[in-house]
């Protein structure tokens, strides 16, 4: 098992893309987010990131954002890197989500595109960009673009980030690449190489790092954070790692990443999601965690 982080790497590491438990009338479980963050921590994680899509953040309302920041930012040492996640349209939301996060401890942000219209030309986005940048004023800083096109349809071009790194100096500190596109990944290395460019998709990881690249915000995290550590900060070749995700992405994610959670953590109340999501079934649940403890005894 590697080591806990003591962040005093150079690059910004492996921050689990934290999901989040419910109890069982499906409100937030905040003693249990609080004690799940921790634990990442204690298996090798540099920081975590809250209200992302594995966390199904799009769903958590302004209230439970608040209470679950501020616990887990009282629970955390300070070394720990904590972003926030916000995944809105509206500019005054977006705006909103972010000072709330920083008020409550988030070092910084992992900001999305809108993405309710679709076919939005790069004008409209520097546009949206900037006025939520300029709502949220003093508090700015630390902003990881959110790249992730399969779910948004509404990408964030090279030369966008290009355009706002220009009108914003020194606040887009990153770049999350979740396309599962290594075209996308190289050109923004090639581009943008002195931030830090992160991968979502974990079977990538390897080929990235040893681009440039400085490390993952990713959902696997949340039950195998030793084996991306080692890719990160040790250049495993991340075999295994590759036939996990495999496995993770022939199903519903979010739902697949709460199972593996569940079971590594021998908590069964981390698997149900929040509607519209619906869990695993269970022969499907069993199969998947038995591929999983199969692939961990041979790594």
């Amino acid at each position: 098992m590697s080591q806990p982080s003591t962040n005093t790497s150079s690059i910004f590491g492996l921050s689990a893309a934290m999901v989040t438990p419910f109890d069982k009338d499906g409100n937030v479980d905040l003693m249990k987010t609080v004690q799940h963050a921790k634990t990442m921590l204690a298996n090798g994680c540099d920081g975590v990131t809250l209200f992302g899509t594995t966390s199904e953040g799009y769903g958590i309302s302004l209230s439970d954002r608040r209470a679950m920041m501020t616990e887990v930012a009282k629970a955390l040492p300070d070394t720990a890197r904590i972003h926030a996640g916000v995944i809105a349209s509206g500019i005054d939301d977006a705006a909103a989500l972010a000072c709330a996060a920083y008020e409550d401890g988030a070092c910084g942000l992992l900001l999305a595109p809108p993405f309710f219209m679709k076919g939005i030309c790069d004008d409209g986005l520097f546009n949206w960009f900037s006025a939520v940048f300029d709502k949220i004023g003093t508090p700015l800083k630390d902003v990881i673009l959110y790249h992730i096109p399969g779910q948004t349809a509404v990408p964030i071009s090279v030369s966008l980030v290009s355009r706002i790194r220009a009108a914003y100096p020194g606040i887009v500190t990153g770049i999350k690449d979740s396309s599962g596109d290594w075209g996308s990944t190289e050109a923004y290395l090639a581009a943008h190489g002195d931030i830090a460019i992160l991968v979502g998709d974990e079977r990538q990881l390897p080929r990235a790092m040893a681009h440039g690249a400085q490390g993952s915000i990713c959902g696997t995290a949340n039950f195998m954070p030793s084996l991306l550590r080692d890719i990160i900060h040790g250049g495993s070749d991340g075999a295994a790692v590759t036939k996990i995700v495999e496995m993770v992405v022939s199903r519903p994610i979010i739902p697949a990443v709460k199972v593996l959670t569940a079971h590594v953590n021998g908590d069964a109340s981390f698997v149900a999601p929040r509607p519209p999501l619906i869990p695993l079934p269970d022969a499907d649940a069993l199969v998947l965690i038995e591929a999983f403890d199969a692939v961990m005894a041979s790594a």
